[in-house]
């Protein structure tokens, strides 16, 4: 009886199984490649908004050293025009959301301060209406705050709004936050959407225009 001759076992069809799954794998690659990429673009584009301070020479300024050289950068009191009163739009309880944001930066920025207090406001409305920046006065006072660095208001962000302060000022900032909210404006501080204490020299001074000096705090406006 003669042998059966059995069928050749078909592996060249895995062959091909392989072989296409290495085709698509070398297709695969260029894609995750350029994903990568555009995920670095992307997050490149969204730290232009948050800088971080590079470390120069003027971090490690002395106080006296910053003092003298804010003194030497010109302030142009001609580049100050009075910011117009704003205009709340909300309901009350938004309202009271902002006033407490308002009176929050007030206090960790300004201190018992309330000619400070008053100035860091305004700054905060002023950024409210500025581009580039959150549309509400809460999203500007906590702007970058869940980032290690990229804050806009330090207190934010290193820990200092989780202390919250058992003091007597809250009443008055806040009462100085509804005001604001209702239309008073800081005419000195004028349209200022950047300012810093005399002690230090921030990265970003050169490149806006001093405007106003209220005690130990020097005002910026765009150039």
């Amino acid at each position: 009886m003669a042998q059966r001759r059995s069928r050749t076992p078909a592996r060249r069809r895995p062959a091909r199984r392989r072989g296409r799954r290495g085709v698509r794998s070398w297709l695969t690659w260029p894609l995750i490649v350029a994903a990568f990429a555009l995920a670095a673009v992307t997050l490149g584009w969204l730290d232009s908004w948050h800088p971080r301070a590079p470390r120069s020479a003027t971090a490690r300024m002395s106080a006296e050293a910053a003092r003298a050289s804010n003194q030497a950068f010109p302030l142009h009191a001609e580049r100050r025009r009075t910011a117009p009163r704003y205009r709340f739009r909300g309901g009350e309880a938004e309202r009271a959301q902002a006033v407490e944001c308002l009176a929050t930066a007030a206090l960790y920025e300004a201190g018992d301060d309330r000619r400070g207090q008053r100035a860091v406001i305004q700054v905060v409305l002023n950024r409210v209406r500025a581009p580039g920046y959150p549309k509400t006065v809460c999203g500007v006072v906590y702007q970058g705050a869940t980032r290690d660095s990229g804050c806009q208001f330090s207190f934010t962000c290193d820990g200092s709004v989780g202390r919250r302060p058992v003091r007597t000022g809250w009443i008055g900032a806040r009462r100085m936050a509804r005001r604001a909210l209702a239309g008073e404006v800081d005419a000195e501080v004028g349209h200022a959407t950047h300012y810093h204490t005399d002690w230090m020299v921030p990265y970003w001074r050169n490149s806006l225009v001093k405007v106003a000096r209220v005690g130990t705090h020097l005002f910026y406006v765009r150039s």
